[in-house]
């Protein structure tokens, strides 16, 4: 085992049916943010598990000698500095003929392509990689642009939103296994119903996915079923309605409008809504807002302890995801296999692409 173990958990209760999938089903993760002894740790446990191909983007010179200076082994993982890739001519012409579609010329697609979350998002496009995964580096904008702009989005989700995944072992009523899905914590600030449905549907079903049970979706509010009768809690309301509307068939339950201790403490929900048969714990969290979910977040993780993996950005047709800089080690090989699980999905989905 390599000195870069240290820097990683012992498989936990959502990490460890990951990597007993992607070992029998690895996959290839583009990085784009390569320049980082964050992510030559990654890449290198990632061979070392047998639970996917590593591509790190970013200056070859550079790369190689810090996984030198690092003692990091680099058997089986592909480094490619995008400019002088193979491909980049052919990416460059695929990203004018996407602009001319959309009305625009006069671009320089060779200063484009040659940023490495740009030529990432074109290598998941075209099959070129299975997933990819950024953020260590950049801001969140800087990640999202290029995915957005490149990454086909999927015609039959409301919105494009991402995913928070944490877990737990130590904190009281953190779902039923210790696990939590948060939603939409990076990208639609102010959801309106059909998104908000969306949102709670898609997030159900990724939970669903991942933990290969039945699953409880908490749509939350500052109201517990009409105690308050403020817009947002309406909103909450409508959207939990039309959610029901359009899961009648697929195996999980969504609830809403609940306060956060309604959705995760049985004992709160009891004295709540004494008339409701008792439920586990939420598994799925649904925010109002960005803001909410996005500080609910952080306090999870910073004050509370739990361990972070994502985001996952769904609503596309291809896995793609954004890690912040302050990502561990941990957090980008438990959000690079959770992205290779996704990969899986797709390619059951799409065996022809």
């Amino acid at each position: 085992m390599s000195d870069s173990a240290r820097f990683f958990s012992a498989p936990n209760a959502f990490t460890k049916p990951l990597f007993d999938q992607l070992k029998r089903h690895p996959k290839r993760i583009v990085f784009s943010n390569g320049e980082d002894p964050r992510i030559l740790h990654v890449a290198e446990r990632m061979v070392e598990l047998g639970i996917g191909v590593p591509i790190i983007l970013g200056n070859r010179g550079r790369i190689r000698a810090m996984a030198a200076d690092l003692g990091v082994k680099m058997d089986l993982v592909n480094v490619i500095q995008p400019d002088l890739a193979s491909d980049f001519k052919l990416f460059c012409d695929r990203l004018e003929r996407i602009e001319r579609y959309r009305g625009i010329t006069g671009i320089n697609a060779a200063e484009i392509i040659s940023q490495p979350d740009y030529f990432a998002a074109m290598m998941v496009q075209y099959g070129q990689a299975d997933a990819c995964l950024s953020g260590n580096i950049s801001t969140p904008a800087g990640v999202f642009r290029p995915i957005l702009h490149l990454i086909a989005p999927d015609p039959k989700v409301e919105c494009v939103f991402a995913v928070s995944i944490l877990v737990s072992e130590t904190l009281p009523n953190f779902g039923k296994d210790g696990i939590l899905f948060l939603s939409d914590c990076g990208l639609v600030p102010e959801p309106n119903v059909e998104e908000l449905a969306s949102i709670a549907i898609e997030t159900g079903k990724l939970a669903k996915h991942y933990m290969c049970r039945r699953v409880h979706v908490a749509l939350l509010s500052h109201s517990t079923k009409g105690t308050s009768t403020t817009a947002p809690a309406l909103k909450v309301q409508a959207a939990t309605a039309l959610a029901r509307q359009k899961v009648s068939a697929l195996d999980f339950d969504i609830d809403g409008e609940l306060q956060a201790d309604v959705a995760l403490d049985p004992s709160a929900a009891e004295i709540k809504l004494p008339e409701q048969e008792r439920k586990d714990p939420a598994d799925v969290l649904i925010f109002p807002s960005l803001d909410a979910a996005h500080i609910s977040l952080k306090l999870l993780q910073h004050l509370g302890g739990a361990q972070n993996y994502g985001q996952l950005i769904c609503g596309l047709k291809r896995p793609a995801g954004q890690v912040p800089r302050t990502a561990s080690e941990e957090t980008i090989l438990g959000t690079a296999a959770a992205l290779g699980v996704e990969a899986i999905k797709f390619h059951e989905l799409y065996p022809r692409g």
